[in-house]
């Protein structure tokens, strides 16, 4: 029988959530800690996990063996670790699905770096030179291969020899035996950035909000002291001044940064603008990296070979050495929050969360903080720096508001563009200027109606209405991706009237402006026609370029974008999201609306915004207008107190998915009735009602809110619940903690 000289606590990478216990030996001891990962034996079959630490006697028996380390480096590092143990307890969460996204599926499967045959001259230059004047008649295939060898600097990669030569590979090993040539195997860098080159800039002068920023961030990174600062600043007041300095202050201490921005806001302007300030090595990570250049990525911060991560928000997971620095570009954003697996964790919460456990400096940065940022900031949590005015000599953009229904009843008709935004994008074509058009929707029609019955076209799978797309002549549900030819006739009522498009998206604008502008040069940026890898960051280099005059877009082109030449923005259809039953929906128009807004103006010329609505007495619309977010805050905070939402109580929402409504909702009742038996009293339960999509992909959903003080005791009503009633197999649930909608 082995004898165990100690005992690891492992949590498994299977569908268990248990922590089980393994046997350590004397020689494994030295080599077990927590965080590697190991291989352990589970009903006959080895499964790989990770050790959560050691202790001296089991907590059940018979005890096997740990089969194999895996890793004997520390995938996770112990600032990891307890982020992970406090994400696991808060979002209610299993902690191997918190592992899964704290390492890349690359690191967990061990993945090779990629490797190449890399060739270089065995002989000095006039040596070779003279045998290929010997060989060249009798061997001209490897007179040939020598000939690209000798223009070479230092050496060239196999597979660009032979492309060049049109040689082989038999030609190369003979040159090799006669120790003409060197073949050896190099590490290829997979890095996005690896083959990029920048012009170096230099740190620009700060005004005083700048400066006084900068000092308070710079004040806590000398005494690696914990401490957030949100950086409230206009749009375009030089937030990314302040982080570019700070991070510089961050480097010269020795050390790293995290650097999260929006998933649409990760484009080639702000990668440019970190690559052309520091010489040091920056990692990029964002979802449309391959798995080995997430590999290599990963592997470049974790040696502290990079000391810079810019990334979305699962880089706040990243591995950087000596971590002081967090910073969160554009916090408000709900990009930031994982919605759709566990868990389902709020990116800038996490960040603030790790910064306190690394014990390292944390910005928050946004031209309009969320409500709960700003609520912290004015209760003392967080320091608060305002930046009040735009740097340099830009200024801020005069707003014009448009009532739509007047513009409507002029062309006694629906028209997507009033007389003020028309003349505005002639004048700025004709000045060679650039303008913005701003749409929350994407396709050509958002939906298609019977004008006798009114049935809506819907989603065979999804109960929402279809998008009719021009380009590909086809009607496309944007939940599952269905597609389906436009019926010719109603399939309720089978009415002799053709049916009707309604709604309008930025296809159809596309369209509608080169109809009543045929000169008119556009380009359109949407999930449509950013499918492909790069093709985002191409459409916006060539924007930038000159090579359209108006760029239409939906929220992908509101953040983050600085082109000095734009001095118009049109925000079209602004009012849109404000008819959402949620809570956070006025929050969301009043930023995006401002945030779009902030895209004009941002050189010499002065800017302009043209907001079209159908509701201009709209007080959010109003604050929009004005960039007024103090007003706005203090109108919707009284709101938020009022009705107990957050920031003054934290919510979360518990959603079930099954194959029938039935089911489904009698799943979602028995849970709801069972946890209120564990739940402290000051515990408030909603009742149980159908998303706001009640049906997506053939399965039927159902959610109910609860309201609390403080989230930490749901996780343990959960366990307990399980052990009384478990679910019925076909029903998957999704504990939502701090949701970013309580509808959808």
């Amino acid at each position: 029988m082995t004898e165990f000289i100690a005992y690891a606590s492992v949590i498994l990478d299977v569908s268990i959530d248990k922590v089980l216990d393994y046997g350590v030996t004397h020689d494994q001891l030295h080599r077990i800690k927590r965080g590697i990962r190991v291989e352990v034996p589970v009903r006959g079959f080895p499964r790989p996990g990770y050790v959560l630490g050691l202790k001296d006697k089991p907590d059940f028996t018979p005890v096997k063996a740990i089969a194999t380390i895996l890793s004997d480096t520390q995938l996770i590092s112990d600032d990891l670790f307890e982020l992970s143990l406090w994400m696991s307890r808060y979002y209610c969460a299993p902690l191997r699905d918190v592992f899964r996204i704290l390492l890349p599926p690359a690191i967990r499967k061990t993945m090779a770096h990629k490797e190449q045959l890399y060739v270089i001259r065995g002989k000095t230059k006039e040596e070779l030179k003279q045998i290929c004047i010997d060989i060249r008649n009798k061997k001209p295939a490897q007179a040939n291969i020598l000939d690209i060898m000798l223009q070479v600097t230092k050496g060239i990669l196999l597979t660009e020899l032979l492309e060049k030569s049109n040689g082989s590979r038999s030609t190369v090993d003979t040159l090799a035996k006669q120790g003409l040539l060197i073949v050896d195997i190099v590490r290829i860098d997979r890095s996005p950035l690896i083959n990029e080159e920048y012009f170096p800039t230099k740190p620009k002068v700060l005004n005083n909000d700048q400066a006084e920023a900068l000092d308070k961030v710079c004040k806590s990174l000398q005494q690696n002291r914990f401490e957030t600062h949100l950086l409230y600043g206009v749009t375009g007041s030089g937030k990314t001044e302040v982080y570019l300095q700070a991070i510089d202050k961050a480097l010269s201490m020795g050390k790293g940064t995290i650097m999260l921005v929006p998933e649409i806001s990760l484009t080639a302007q702000t990668i440019e603008r970190f690559k052309s300030r520091f010489k040091e090595k920056i990692a990029i990570l964002h979802h449309r990296l391959s798995h080995g250049e997430r590999n290599d990525e990963w592997h470049h911060i974790r040696t502290g070979a990079a000391k810079i991560v810019i990334g979305a928000r699962s880089a706040i997971f990243s591995p950087v050495v000596n971590l002081g620095l967090i910073i969160v570009d554009e916090e408000h954003e709900q990009s930031y929050k994982q919605n759709e697996a566990s868990p389902c964790y709020q990116g800038r919460d996490v960040a603030v969360m790790r910064g306190k456990l690394a014990q390292c400096s944390v910005i928050l940065g946004s031209a309009t903080p969320s409500l709960e940022s700003y609520y912290n900031a004015q209760a003392g949590k967080y320091t608060l720096s305002i930046l009040h005015n735009r740097a340099n000599v830009a200024s801020m953009p005069r707003v014009t508001i448009v009532d739509m229904k007047r513009e409507y009843e002029k062309n006694k008709g629906l028209t997507s563009f009033s007389d003020l935004l028309l003349t505005g994008i002639k004048q700025r074509q004709e000045k060679g200027e650039l303008t913005i058009l701003f749409l929350n929707r994407r396709g050509y029609h958002t939906t298609m109606r019977c004008p006798e019955c009114q049935h809506t076209i819907k989603c065979t799978h999804c109960d929402v209405p279809m998008t009719f797309h021009l380009g590909e002549n086809c009607l496309a549900c944007h939940l599952c991706s269905f597609q389906m030819t436009p019926p010719r006739e109603c399939p309720s009522c089978k009415g002799s009237k053709p049916l009707k498009f309604r709604g309008v998206g930025t296809e159809q604008i596309e369209k509608a402006l080169h109809a009543i502008l045929p000169n008119i040069r556009t380009l359109r940026i949407d999930a449509d026609t950013t499918r492909h890898k790069g093709s985002h960051q191409k459409l916006l280099r060539e924007f930038g370029s000159g090579k359209a005059d108006v760029l239409i877009g939906t929220q992908m082109i509101a953040k983050g974008l600085h082109f000095p030449d734009v001095t118009l923005v049109g925000v079209l259809n602004s009012d849109a999201s404000l008819n959402i039953p949620d809570f956070r929906a006025s929050e969301t128009v009043f930023q995006l609306i401002t945030q779009v807004a902030g895209r004009s103006g941002r050189g010499t010329v002065a800017g302009e915004v043209i907001i079209q609505t159908t509701i201009p007495e709209n007080s959010t619309i109003q604050y929009a207008s004005k960039q007024d977010f103090s007003a706005f805050y203090q109108e919707e905070i009284g709101v938020r107190e009022v009705f107990n939402y957050p920031p003054f109580m934290h919510l979360a929402k518990l959603v079930f998915a099954g194959p029938t409504a039935e089911i489904t909702l009698d799943a979602a009742n028995k849970v709801r009735s069972h946890l209120a038996n564990y739940l402290p009293e000051y515990f408030e339960l909603n009742p149980v009602i159908p998303c706001g999509y009640t049906k997506v992909k053939d399965l039927f959903r159902f959610q109910f809110l609860l309201r609390a003080p403080n989230m930490y005791p749901l996780n343990a009503a959960f366990q307990a619940m399980q052990k009384v009633y478990v679910l019925p197999g076909k029903i998957k649930m999704s504990i939502d903690v701090d949701p970013s909608s309580t509808y959808f």
